[in-house]
């Protein structure tokens, strides 16, 4: 195991000046190391990978030394720019991609390819995969040859050693009440109703399986920022009433599911909730950062119909949904939230069965 701490300061003694991310429990460490340092690295969360990997390339052209860190299922995210912009223009920087492992009944669904196949992608990219040395110094040569050779490096878990957040990076949000309050709210007002309910991956998911047994639900484990494309699809197929739980992270992943949902409000019955805790809970908590976002005004420039009000309370929030009953098309409404410190993975088998009997 690699003493992050360490590992951190030889990161910044040899020029390396910023982490371009998209969160991953994996490197959660290195990532709250980073967070930690004040700035000796810079921090860039970015929306998705292929942000990440592009920012990273804009940083190497005007001479800083980025390094990008995603999850596995985030390198299928990358493709394209890492074949038709760092590849032909020879922009070299290190990526460092978690192995996200997969055991039947114990790991999420969405890793299960990549599991196996993960080198097989790197190599199909044009890169040389190499896993990740769990030595100090070998690993900081292993950063140093990404500047030279095409290489990406494969992070397992428990490589790096515990780092937690300061207190002065983890967020409060006690002021505001728990997504599983809003979701109890969800489950009584539609319960044993047609109405479908697709939920984003993460923890949204998870408690949508704890406290939504009652409503019709759809699980998407995977596949994060296509949330609301997919929804789009089933209301435009004909399903008369669908509504999304998203997430602000989800939100900004894929945006342009926002603009072409909205072209088609008039022929859809559609309702995003958006979910913003302003983290990334399932990857250790880090504040996603977006607090200059404004949601409602670009979800109305898309063509959604808004909930005036930023929702902050439960009793709020069901007079929002009693406002969009009344309506139809596409219905956006933005609700501040906290999260239940433990959200149980429900079992594939559940999972997949009610997924499928949704529709």
């Amino acid at each position: 195991m690699i003493d992050t701490m360490e590992f951190i300061s030889c990161l910044v003694k040899r020029g390396y000046t910023h982490f371009c991310t998209v969160p991953c429990s994996f490197a959660s460490s290195l990532i709250n190391a980073a967070i930690n340092s004040n700035g000796e690295i810079q921090y860039i969360p970015c929306a998705n990978e292929a942000v990440a990997c592009s920012y990273a390339a804009g940083l190497a052209l005007g001479g800083s030394k980025p390094i990008v860190i995603a999850q596995s299922s985030g390198l299928t995210n990358m493709g394209s720019c890492i074949t038709s912009l760092l590849k032909p223009y020879s922009i070299r920087f290190p990526i460092i991609i978690s192995w996200r492992g997969y055991k039947h009944g114990d790991s999420e669904i969405q890793h299960a390819h990549l599991a196996t196949e993960l080198p097989n992608l790197i190599q199909a990219y044009g890169y040389n995969p190499q896993r990740l040395s769990q030595n100090l110094l070998d690993s900081i040569e292993q950063i140093n040859l990404c500047q030279t050779e095409d290489t990406i490096l494969i992070l397992n878990k428990g490589t790096f050693s515990e780092v937690r957040l300061d207190k002065k990076f983890q967020i409060n949000l006690k002021k505001y009440p728990r997504r599983s309050e809003y979701l109890v709210q969800l489950d009584d007002l539609y319960k044993h109703s047609s109405t479908i309910f697709i939920g984003t991956t993460g923890h949204t998911c998870r408690e949508m399986y704890s406290f939504m047994n009652n409503t019709k639900n759809f699980y998407m484990a995977g596949n994060m920022g296509g949330v609301l494309s997919m929804a789009s699809g089933i209301a435009q197929s004909g399903v008369n009433n669908v509504i999304v739980c998203g997430g602000d992270a989800e939100f900004v992943m894929h945006m342009g599911g926002m603009t072409t949902c909205g072209r088609e409000a008039t022929a859809i019955n559609l309702c995003y909730i958006n979910f913003d805790n302003e983290s990334n809970k399932s990857t250790g908590g880090q504040a996603t950062q977006q607090g200059h976002v404004d949601y409602l005004s670009i979800a109305r420039g898309s063509g959604f119909e808004c909930f005036e009000n930023i929702v902050t309370e439960v009793a709020d929030f069901a007079t929002a949904l009693k406002f969009f009953d009344e309506k139809k098309g596409a219905l956006f409404l933005h609700v501040k939230c906290s999260y239940d410190e433990i959200a149980s993975r429900p079992p594939i088998e559940s999972v997949i069965k009610n997924s499928i009997k949704v529709l």
